[in-house]
């Protein structure tokens, strides 16, 4: 968050016992930032990002601003400017609200089906609920997306993320909804119901992650397609920005 003090951690790989030591560093101490990045080699340097919403977009801007190539798997911020500033810059980067593989391809192959049947459900309500850990400050990026997919199939325009998501951010609620209590401090639970006007008929789908494994190997294959792009270089088509289907496009699985 954005008041973490400045410390160092120990963190442990739990397969291989591996460990390693991060710095943090406050976000208000740019001199020491900068200091770090102008004595640091670019070349074969991909940032990670995985912070807070209201650092998104000043962590972005200064990635562009020193030409960082980086992977931001952080939600929230204003993405449109995100994209935009990224982009104006030729910043190379992977841009996405949810990192792991299967989930993105649900949310393709859900986009792909509002394209195709649109209104397919509809008179149909929605019902979204999403569980996750309680230090995560925004509403779903994958929720949202989801969304946005399920509003098309349904011709439902009252639906708003914002206010009709329900999100669940105690450990009591968590576990009523079947959260496990080692999965407290890391787990992503979604479920969205639609439901037929007469309440004869009910499709829901769910995904259920405890842990971050999932996206932790969902950032490892970006990293690796980013760096394959920045040492390929521009394109004719100029594009700098990608996103997790583009990924799984050229074989990220």
């Amino acid at each position: 968050g954005p008041d973490i003090p400045a410390q160092t951690l120990e963190i442990i790989d739990s397969d291989t016992g591996k460990s390693a030591k991060v710095d943090l560093i406050p976000s208000s101490a740019t001199e020491d930032i900068s200091a770090m990045v102008s004595n640091t080699s670019l070349e074969n340097l991909v940032a990670i990002d995985f912070t807070h919403p209201s650092a998104v977009n000043s962590n972005g801007d200064f990635y562009a601003k020193n030409g960082i190539p980086f992977v931001m798997g952080t939600t929230g911020g204003d993405r449109e400017l995100l994209l935009e500033n990224t982009a104006d810059a030729k910043c190379f980067a992977v841009i996405a609200p949810n990192m792991a593989k299967q989930i993105v391809a649900m949310q393709a192959a859900l986009e792909d089906l509002a394209r195709k049947f649109p209104g397919a459900f509809e008179g149909y309500t929605l019902g979204v609920t999403e569980s996750h850990q309680k230090t995560k400050a925004d509403t779903s990026g994958t929720a949202k997306a989801v969304v946005d997919s399920l509003k098309t199939l349904s011709s439902n325009d009252k639906f708003t993320s914002d206010d009709d998501i329900i999100k669940l951010r105690t450990d009591e609620d968590s576990q009523n909804f079947g959260v496990k209590p080692d999965a407290l401090t890391g787990h992503a639970f979604h479920t969205y119901t639609l439901t037929s006007g007469d309440g004869s008929v009910e499709f829901q789908l769910k995904h259920n992650v405890s842990g971050r494994r999932v996206y932790a190997e969902g950032t490892v294959d970006a990293a690796i397609f980013l760096a394959k792009k920045v040492k390929e270089g521009l394109t004719e088509d100029g594009r700098t920005v990608y996103n997790m289907i583009d990924v799984l496009e050229e074989g990220g699985m």
